[in-house]
């Protein structure tokens, strides 16, 4: 992907943009996706350990954005710090994956992972635990969040259908989202800090990327009222699908 023609670096610049933009809309609408779908589409073009650096700034402010709106974070930070815990723990276990394994095996482990969560929300499963089962789950949840976080830079499973069981009303869990989306951005930007995937460099262009996603953000939140939350959650689902096999199956095919 390195390049010095301006021409190139500027379709470059404008592409990163547009995909910052569109995650940063599907965010503002439905509280959650700048992740997955930055994690998704930018390793179509770049390693995907250079696609979460890029994702550091833009996921960690839009998240303080996206918890400070909403009153009572620090009863909800409470309540989910035995899994924000066990989550750090985890992306600490699995430090340096992301940037010393093969870009193809790590692209395979996004797909895969893309790939289970969209399908789990196509399907509409809808577990519901017990405060007591909730507890006890907090941890390991945490955890495998936190390894497969370390492994693909995305940290939507096991976390959010975990999240989705607890019973919490619609406001709630988007504060709990954007809580588990934050911890896991600073696990993961000091990971990468420590694997030498964020630098000085790579840090000011996360910085840049942090106004189309702003931008989108802003957009897909005045459409939250015009829009049906749920239709669109289903376009984006069925367009995380499309990616994440595209990306496993680019991978097993680049292995031969």
């Amino acid at each position: 992907m390195y390049t010095t023609d301006p021409t190139q670096l500027s379709l470059i610049a404008l592409a990163i943009g547009a995909v910052f933009l569109l995650g940063g809309l599907v965010k503002g609408v439905i509280g959650l996706g700048l992740p997955t779908i930055v994690m998704g589409l930018l390793s179509l073009s770049m390693p995907p350990a250079q696609a979460a650096a890029l994702l550091v700034v833009p996921s960690l402010l839009t998240n303080v954005w996206q918890i400070a709106a909403r009153p009572g974070w620090l009863q909800m930070a409470r309540r989910l710090l035995p899994m924000q815990l066990a989550l750090c723990m985890g992306i600490a276990a699995g430090s340096g994956w992301l940037t010393s394994a093969p870009a193809v095996w790590a692209t395979a482990g996004l797909g895969l992972a893309l790939s289970i969560y969209a399908v789990l929300g196509l399907l509409s499963v809808a577990w519901v635990v017990s405060d007591r089962a909730g507890r006890l789950w907090a941890m390991p949840v945490g955890l495998c969040t936190g390894l497969v976080t370390a492994a693909t830079g995305v940290f939507v499973i096991p976390a959010v259908p975990y999240l989705q069981a607890l019973g919490l009303d619609k406001e709630e869990l988007v504060q709990a989202l954007g809580l588990s989306f934050l911890v896991s951005t600073i696990a993961l930007g000091l990971s990468l800090l420590y694997g030498g995937a964020l630098n000085l460099e790579m840090g000011l262009a996360s910085l840049l990327a942090l106004v189309p996603a702003i931008a989108g953000m802003a957009i897909g939140q005045g459409l939250r009222q015009r829009l049906s939350p749920a239709a669109f959650k289903r376009v984006f689902l069925w367009g995380l699908l499309t990616l994440g096999v595209y990306l496993c199956s680019r991978s097993l095919v680049s292995t031969f």
